[in-house]
């Protein structure tokens, strides 16, 4: 299949330094299923970027594939301008120490408590003492609007939101370079989900990091993104600032975005 070529990224961004995160002709197929085919995507110090499409496109394969879960049959990852793809061991837990990340679920250890969740990368990453991790898990806390009294809490008895929430603190704990947020606002009514977006951009300003977002929420993409990529086909098919999106004349995005039945995805999706 031919998509449009109007702003395709895989001429990347265009930067007058190192982008923080670079991913050029990344494949990954699982037999002979093809889920990434050369996608090319590179993100700027600071920047928030969005990336959009449906389920089973390949969003969660690639945040795998850059937090090296998964190896990418061919191309290259780089983060600060140093390859990734093939670390392991302690160069691997050196790069991982830049990262932090909102799973999808959140993934608390119901093990913990909501502190010891939010410390756990200082605690068990950087070797951090137990108080003065605390010190910190604490702040990240009262950041989410979750307040000292939670602290001491089992995450199991915890909804949904407030989950996501000390998820987030988790992600910001260690005041990583790069923060990937998966799905941020899946299970989420929208007045929570809405919380959620408004928390994570103020959190990612505050800390001027780096931001990758993967989700079928456009909501939260207009939210959170400086710049909105999708993926389809296991390309990057468009890519622009979030103010371009709903006047884009790429008939992928423009169906994705209105969830329109009739468009180039209706032989997908009947």
């Amino acid at each position: 299949m031919t998509f449009p070529q109007r702003n395709l990224p895989n001429d990347t961004h265009a930067m007058n330094e190192t982008p923080r995160l670079e991913l050029t002709d990344v494949h990954k197929s699982f037999g002979t299923k093809v889920v990434l085919n050369g996608l090319n995507l590179s993100l700027a110090k600071g920047e928030s970027v969005v990336v959009i499409g449906g389920s089973g496109t390949g969003k969660s394969v690639m945040l795998k594939c850059i937090l090296g879960l998964l190896r990418p049959d061919r191309g290259s990852i780089r983060i600060d301008g140093e390859e990734t793809v093939g670390l392991r061991g302690a160069a691997r837990e050196r790069i991982l120490t830049k990262v932090g990340m909102l799973f999808q679920s959140a993934a608390l250890f119901d093990s913990l408590s909501v502190w010891e969740n939010v410390a756990f990368g200082l605690i068990e990453g950087a070797g951090m003492a137990r108080e003065q991790a605390r010190i910190i898990a604490l702040d990240k806390l009262a950041k989410v609007g979750l307040d000292e009294d939670m602290a001491n809490g089992d995450p199991s008895a915890l909804s949904g939101g407030m989950r996501k929430r000390v998820g987030l603190a988790r992600a910001i704990a260690t005041e990583p370079d790069i923060i990937f947020f998966d799905e941020p606002t899946t299970g989420l009514d929208p007045i929570m989900g809405d919380v959620i977006n408004n928390l994570i951009t103020e959190c990612v300003r505050d800390l001027g990091a780096t931001t990758l977002t993967i989700t079928h929420d456009m909501s939260s993409a207009r939210t959170i993104a400086d710049r909105v990529a999708m993926l389809y086909g296991g390309q990057i098919i468009w890519a622009g600032g979030v103010d371009e999106i709903d006047h884009c004349d790429n008939p992928f995005v423009d169906q994705f975005i209105h969830g329109r039945e009739e468009g180039p995805f209706a032989l997908e999706v009947t």
